[in-house]
């Protein structure tokens, strides 16, 4: 029998961070395509829509105008999914049966007045202006006692669900841990525990010395596909030193936070030459009051493309039924990445 080969042969990865492990099945990237492709939204939008309920001087659904702000608009979301007057509260029928009350609150992020800019077509200082505003919410909502966690995230373009395509994020912050931090908070600690340093720490030890895996880093931040990616271009951000949350950043890793951001998300756009969709969130400890040495902040990206602008994955039949399966390899999926030009197809086509 032939000799095994991760490139070409079923397998299975773990991973780390959850604890869970995902199915690779390299061999059926070569199969053809004839399920649903999708819609592409039309790349052209004006720098300012007097509908659009994120921009500068609008009114949004609730009868609030927004201020005519210049840089970063933050303000509650006006359909929170959280909101802080829950009655306290449970249920419990034979143990099977179950719920609590949850409390918390939802905050709207806007990167920037321009309708028509998403994060890799904005400057770099603009960027960083996210990332404080980032670590400013994560303080003032992290400080309050009602709130142990608090959830950054992005949802970008149609195809992730996006409501609105001027560029902006969202904050849930709640009473409990979500499910995903806090599978990731039990396994890092059980391996600080065991190991005295961070398990991202020695990952990225291993991906740094393979390199094969690696799509981008700069003196304070690395860019990789984790071994155990799903999604197809799936990509994991994280500071080369330690630190457990944002407010922990020195000035020069927040530019450096701000500046490797923007060279991802020039690349995902780069991939298929279009606004890529995706789902992007900051990982980073709770804030109940524990001093969660073991946690090692981090950002996922999770774009849902496969093969082109129009072919997407799907998470269907075995992996809703058995566990997340995927058909190109990290170390593709990386390659792919790490080859492309780090100016933006837009900026390119305007120089020829």
């Amino acid at each position: 029998m032939a000799e095994f080969n991760s490139a070409e042969h079923p397998h299975r990865r773990y991973n780390p961070l959850s604890g869970e492990w995902i199915l690779v099945s390299p061999h059926r990237s070569k199969r053809p395509w004839q399920g649903q492709q999708e819609k592409t939204a039309a790349e052209v939008r004006p720098a300012y829509d007097p509908t659009c309920y994120l921009c500068p001087g609008n009114t949004r659904a609730n009868g609030a105008v927004n201020p005519p702000y210049e840089g970063t608009f933050v303000f509650d979301n006006d359909f929170a999914a959280l909101v802080p007057d829950v009655p306290a509260g449970s249920i419990n029928v034979g143990g099977l049966l179950r719920a609590e009350a949850e409390s918390g609150v939802g905050r709207v992020i806007c990167f920037s007045p321009r309708h028509d800019l998403t994060l890799p077509e904005m400057a770099t200082s603009d960027i960083r202006r996210v990332v404080d505003v980032w670590i400013d919410e994560y303080t003032t909502l992290g400080s309050r006692p009602d709130i142990n966690y608090v959830q950054i995230f992005e949802n970008k373009g149609q195809a992730m669900g996006a409501s609105n395509p001027h560029p902006h994020g969202q904050i849930w912050a709640q009473r409990t841990v979500p499910v995903e931090p806090a599978k990731e908070t039990v396994q890092q600690a059980a391996y600080f525990a065991e190991h005295g340093r961070s398990l991202l720490t020695d990952y990225l030890a291993i991906e740094v010395k393979e390199q094969t895996r690696v799509v981008l880093e700069n003196e304070h931040f690395v860019v990789v596909v984790p071994y155990w990616a799903v999604w197809p271009f799936e990509t994991l951000l994280v500071p080369r030193r330690h630190v457990q949350d944002v407010t922990q950043l020195t000035d020069a890793e927040k530019d450096a936070f701000a500046d490797i951001l923007r060279q991802l998300t020039i690349r995902y756009d780069n991939l298929f030459e279009i606004s890529f969709p995706y789902s992007a969130g900051l990982h980073q400890r709770p804030t109940d009051g524990q001093a969660h040495e073991s946690w090692h902040f981090h950002m996922h990206f999770f774009p849902p493309l496969l093969r082109s602008a129009t072919v997407r994955k799907f998470m269907v039949g075995y992996e809703m039924l058995g566990n997340p399966q995927r058909d190109v390899t990290p170390e593709f999926a990386a390659e792919r990445l790490r080859s492309l030009p780090d100016v933006h197809y837009k900026q390119t086509a305007k120089q020829e």
